[in-house]
């Protein structure tokens, strides 16, 4: 008795083409449950040069009662958690904060505009502000790359959050040490 027949089944009971389709079946299987979503490319990520880079941020209309108090947790938690476009991409130092004035325009009787404090009273709570933030990236052709698959450019809406805060804001500035 010969170990492969003339039709092709492997001592006459099981087909070769059958065992080669278990095989990439089971090879699939083992792939989807000890290696799920993870490229081979992830581990190339570590190797490359991050650069300093620092990332000014716009934050308009800002609902806020106490900034002083929200300065503060700036400068005693000193790092935010960042979220670009709905995927968490680590975390970010807070450089500075900055408070923009709230301004409207007033016309001035000899038909020049000036631009003055706003003086409504329900204007007190929304707050702009000006953030900076610094954190390490990858440079590459296509731009500034946070977490190994953020993209962050000029335009880009970032999320901040930290213990008592999360707002959104517009990258405005990316400057790269």
């Amino acid at each position: 008795m010969s170990i492969i027949d003339s039709k092709g089944r492997l001592f006459g009971k099981l087909s070769l083409l059958d065992l080669a389709a278990a095989a990439v079946i089971m090879l699939v299987v083992i792939g989807i449950f000890f290696f799920p979503g993870t490229p081979i490319t992830n581990n190339l990520v570590a190797q490359t040069k991050q650069q300093s880079i620092e990332v000014t941020a716009l934050v308009r209309g800002l609902g806020v009662a106490d900034l002083d108090g929200l300065f503060e947790e700036f400068k005693a938690e000193k790092q935010a958690e960042i979220v670009i476009r709905n995927q968490p991409a680590g975390k970010v130092d807070i450089l500075k904060s900055q408070r923009l004035p709230r301004t409207t325009v007033a016309p001035q009787p000899d038909g020049t505009v000036k631009a003055l404090p706003d003086p409504r009273p329900e204007i007190v709570m929304i707050q702009d502000l000006l953030l900076t933030l610094g954190g390490k990236a990858e440079i590459t052709d296509t731009g500034v790359v946070l977490d190994g698959s953020k993209k962050i450019k000029i335009g880009s809406l970032i999320q901040l959050q930290g213990k008592y805060y999360d707002f959104n804001a517009s990258v405005i500035e990316i400057k790269i040490s």
